[in-house]
């Protein structure tokens, strides 16, 4: 029996996605575990699969980073805001996630490690242990491309021989002034453990370390990249587990009362509801249009209270499978997960969101039309109510979304993944020249 030791960023986003994949292969008879923090302890028991919490990392999750960093509030600035994130998130944990990940090796010889791409403790098992990484792409692609801007700045693609100027000097400009000091000490870090890096930039490291990356997603998602590196597979959408039972599927008769419906939410780690649940509701109140809101459990009594309109639905949380078949459009600020299920039930967006990454994924919506992208954290009501009118009247949308569904369809994410696994630790069963055949039977040509 193969071991696999899952492991990821503390943040749901970076957890729940892992999860089906995770129970797919041990359905497959692959002993699985997982390395996370505790607050995913009971999550974990419930899906049956053995835990080794953290211990001396730092045991917070992106709910709580705010309160256990509360200079991070402070910090006005968005590139301050993004290295700040970058130094105390993410870099400053990967040295403490190996040296528990190498005491979990002394009981538990795992052959593989599977982990999110931002999962920094991965690096030192490539190196150190001599395990195989396969890392998955739980947001847009992060390496950097001589075809794109910097990752992290949300810029879409240009052609102009200018723009193309104007995003190379970005690149050098990223690496060289606006993230010098975590690029630095990541790599103090990776030297203190006599671990080569070239000088790579950190997000390119962590690509190039893996033995695979597999892009949750399609190339339909993706900026063209003449310079993809070849580690990089589309593997569609992998989604949170789900076990097929519908005890408690969510209905509400005002879903077939409206023809207008509008789903928002902001994800579960935003917690001011004034940047985009209260604009929509302000947007939509006491009108012809039907607004589910899902608080992720934060302010959800005082919304009730506040909003208290026969046009509005106020839960905590709402299966999204439930309520996406019945929706008109739907309002987020662009957490990768909910995008990806949008985009599986063919419904288009209206993307707000900037901190965290979420500009790239909502530049995607915005630039492939899949949706209308407001460029913002805190839309008024006015440029809400004119998005939706956009995404609703304008058939553009609906039809450019439904072609990408059906390119999502053409890919089966658990079962490639599990062919992956296999390339990596039992190549009798299936050697990398084959695996690498493989890709070039699922990738699709941009």
């Amino acid at each position: 029996m193969k071991k696999i030791l899952f492991a990821c960023v503390p943040a749901d986003g970076h957890f729940n996605p892992l999860t089906g994949l995770a129970k797919h292969l041990q359905s497959l008879g692959y002993d699985v575990r997982w390395y996370a923090a505790t607050k995913y302890q009971r999550k974990l028991q419930q899906l049956q699969i053995p835990f080794y919490k953290f211990g001396a990392a730092l045991n917070i999750t992106a709910d709580d980073f705010g309160v256990v960093f509360p200079e991070r509030e402070k910090i006005k600035s968005t590139v301050k805001k993004l290295n700040f994130d970058l130094e105390h998130f993410f870099i400053k944990r990967g040295p403490q996630y190996f040296e528990e990940m190498k005491a979990i090796y002394k009981t538990f010889q795992f052959d593989l490690l599977v982990c999110d791409v931002a999962f920094t403790g991965s690096v030192f098992v490539k190196e150190l242990l001599k395990v195989p990484v396969i890392s998955i792409g739980v947001f847009p692609l992060i390496e950097s491309s001589k075809d794109l801007a910097p990752n992290g700045l949300g810029m879409e693609p240009v052609a102009s021989l200018p723009g193309k100027i104007k995003q190379s000097l970005l690149r050098w400009l990223v690496k060289n002034v606006i993230i010098k000091k975590p690029n630095r000490q990541l790599h103090h870090m990776l030297d203190e453990y006599n671990i080569e890096h070239n000088d790579i930039f950190l997000f390119d490291l962590l690509s190039h370390k893996a033995d695979f990356i597999l892009q949750s997603g399609t190339p339909g998602f993706e900026y063209k990249r003449s310079d993809l590196s070849s580690n990089i597979r589309f593997i569609g959408p992998l989604l949170p587990y789900n076990n097929e039972r519908n005890d408690n599927f969510w209905y509400d008769k005002r879903l077939s009362q409206y023809k207008k419906i509008v789903l928002v939410t902001q994800g579960t780690v935003e917690k001011d509801a004034c940047k985009i649940i209260v604009p929509t509701l302000e947007a939509f109140k006491n009108t012809d249009t039907l607004v589910v809101c899902t608080t992720g459990g934060s302010q959800t009594a005082v919304l009730r209270n506040q909003y208290n309109y026969p046009n509005i639905i106020i839960e905590d949380f709402i299966p999204f499978a439930d309520i996406m078949p019945y929706a008109s459009v739907y309002i987020t600020n662009g957490g990768y997960g909910g995008v990806m299920l949008s985009i599986e039930n063919k419904l288009p967006m209206v993307t707000a969101g900037v901190h965290e990454g979420k500009n790239e994924i909502c530049a995607r919506v915005g630039y492939f039309k899949y949706g209308v992208n407001l460029k913002t954290e805190s839309p008024t009501p006015a440029q809400i109510i004119k998005a939706v009118e956009e995404v609703t009247t304008n058939g553009m949308y609906k039809m450019n979304i439904e072609k990408l569904s059906r390119e999502f369809a053409q890919y089966n994410a658990n079962e490639l993944c599990a062919k992956y696994v296999k390339a990596l630790i039992q190549p009798n069963i299936i050697t990398r020249e084959k695996a690498n055949k493989l890709a070039q039977v699922v990738r699709r040509e941009w």
